[in-house]
């Protein structure tokens, strides 16, 4: 229905918001393929070319927002949520998730800087049980990959990871704090290395019963590491990051998760003007 209105009107900025509005339902209800998260971006902005009155639209500024939240595009989150609030200053949502999204990278930013805390001595002491063992059903020759390869992981440090994927490589270490702040959308935990290096980790699509405690040993294969440098208002942000799209895909303690652990993420955007 959507694609068909934009069809019959090309130039209708309203068309194409609720286009993209469809295709943000699609993605966190359809398995998150990201070329539907794209299709959905290039709907808003097609919105805002053909129709100026779109770029005056809360609702699409919000929505749109979500969507960055989800997709870690921290700055690009924060101005949507702030132009929203700007639009429309009686609806309480935007200024609200704002508020959430920056404490969260506040807190989170510190919380890595500082490894939690942790004295040295008590970090060395749980970091020495860390060791190859632990990559449990990752070292075996038959272990099938996120992005489908067969064979065995390659251990290796934070330091030694590139941005992006890391394809047969595994990122091991221990917990030294988890995170689960308002209106989340992550289940966020801390992870230092062998090396003491420690690194923020974003879990996504969990189930509420689902977590890792402090001490335990995780190993992300193929791990897909963001850099975050974001600057909003008076605020700057750098940190490092692991996303992970499923804790299936993590092993803890030397095994792998059960179908329980997973549940669709749910997010909060508002279909159309009220």
């Amino acid at each position: 229905m959507a694609r068909q209105a934009v069809q019959l009107d090309l130039t209708d900025g309203l068309s194409w918001y609720v286009l993209g509005n469809a295709y943000i339902s699609l993605f966190f209800t359809s398995g998150q393929n990201p070329q539907v998260s794209q299709q959905a971006m290039s709907a808003y902005a097609q919105a805002e070319k053909v129709d100026r009155t779109a770029s005056s639209n809360p609702d699409l500024h919000f929505n749109r927002a979500t969507l960055f939240q989800y997709e870690e595009m921290y700055g690009s989150a924060l101005a949507g949520f702030s132009r929203a609030v700007a639009l429309d200053p009686a609806w309480e949502e935007p200024p609200e998730r704002e508020r959430q999204l920056l404490d969260y990278l506040d807190r989170l930013t510190a919380l890595v800087n500082n490894k939690a805390c942790w004295d040295s001595r008590r970090l060395r002491s749980m970091l020495s049980s860390l060791s190859p063992a632990a990559l449990g059903p990752s070292s075996s020759p038959q272990f099938c990959s996120p992005s489908g390869r067969t064979g065995s992981l390659e251990p290796r440090c934070l330091s030694a990871l590139a941005h992006g994927p890391n394809p047969g490589a595994a990122a091991l270490g221990k917990v030294v704090f988890s995170l689960a702040p308002e209106g989340r959308m992550a289940f966020t935990f801390g992870m230092v290395d062998g090396e003491e290096n420690c690194c923020a980790v974003m879990v996504y699509n969990t189930a509420d019963s689902w977590g890792v405690l402090i001490g335990d040993t995780v190993v992300i294969p193929e791990p897909q590491v963001k850099r975050h440098s974001v600057t909003h208002k008076d605020k700057s942000f750098d940190l490092r990051s692991i996303r992970v799209d499923s804790p299936l895909l993590l092993i803890v303690n030397g095994k792998k998760q059960a179908p329980r652990s997973q549940t669709a993420t749910s997010v909060s955007y508002r279909p159309q003007s009220e």
